[in-house]
């Protein structure tokens, strides 16, 4: 009888809802799809007129209010749509984890406070691009589809894109996204502000691991969709991995596409603006 009045035995929503890592599924697939939902409506405002331009489309340069909340709102859709699906491995370990503290009936933490702890570093991240944008901006750098207008920039950029992927600093920051159990393992706590502040180390790890490749936004343009799905998938498939191989693949890669866009803009010459 006290079976039947429950809740949780009636409804198989929120049971499932009661369930960690039912919730961090639920938690990372709604936010990306905001972020993704809303990197379309800038895509669709800058070629409409009227009320969607005016509340979608970033004003590259003009350093208004406006157009700074505009540009911050991009670039943190584009930090939720390309990052939260590439911490979708760790997000889920801590879930597992939980499940198996909660059957054992010890005391446990949403994993929505983990994510929301790796969150505010890119938001914070977010923060720092829109000024290096509205920078870029203001001194010319930035063509009419936010990226940058010379070449031989945008070369450059993807040479040390790839460079970094060789960097110690790299491995390290990779080397723990890859490996999450044992991060969480060695600092588990029931303290909701602990797992917050655990959720602040592994965002600033995938900071230090994936910065470079943001970046490379700049080079290939802030709105360009099929690169925003490249990158993404592979900074996923970098933290799927167990070793740096792939991080080194890419590395090559990316110098590669530095080398043939320094070379063929060397050779066919750069048609300067104006």
């Amino acid at each position: 009888m006290h079976a039947a009045s429950d809740p949780l035995a009636r409804s198989p929503l929120l049971r499932a809802l009661a369930r960690p890592r039912a919730i961090a599924l639920a938690c990372i697939g709604a936010l990306a799809a905001c972020g993704w939902i809303y990197l379309g409506l800038v895509l669709s405002g800058q070629n409409s007129t009227g009320l969607l331009r005016a509340l979608c489309a970033p004003l590259t340069g003009t350093g208004s209010p406006g157009s700074t909340a505009l540009t911050i709102a991009m670039w943190c859709a584009m930090v939720l749509a390309m990052m939260l699906p590439t911490a979708a491995p760790m997000v889920m370990t801590f879930a597992d984890l939980a499940e198996a503290a909660a059957a054992k009936g010890e005391a446990t933490v949403s994993p929505m406070v983990l994510t929301g702890g790796y969150i505010t570093v890119w938001l914070g991240a977010a923060l720092v691009l829109t000024a290096l944008q509205i920078l870029l901006a203001r001194i010319g750098v930035l063509d009419s589809y936010m990226g940058v207008a010379n070449p031989f920039i945008a070369g450059a950029m993807f040479l040390a894109a790839g460079l970094y992927q060789f960097s110690a600093l790299k491995h390290a920051c990779v080397s723990q996204c890859q490996h999450p159990f044992r991060f969480f393992f060695g600092h588990w706590t029931a303290d909701p502000r602990g797992v917050f502040r655990i959720g602040l180390r592994q965002g600033l790890y995938c900071l230090g691991c994936c910065w470079a490749m943001m970046l490379l936004m700049f080079a290939v343009g802030l709105m360009n969709v099929v690169w925003m799905a490249i990158l993404g998938v592979v900074m996923a498939i970098e933290k799927l991995g167990t070793t740096a191989r792939f991080s080194r693949i890419a590395g090559v890669a990316f110098i590669a596409i530095g080398l043939i866009i320094i070379i063929e803009t060397s050779v066919t010459g750069w048609p300067k603006p104006g």
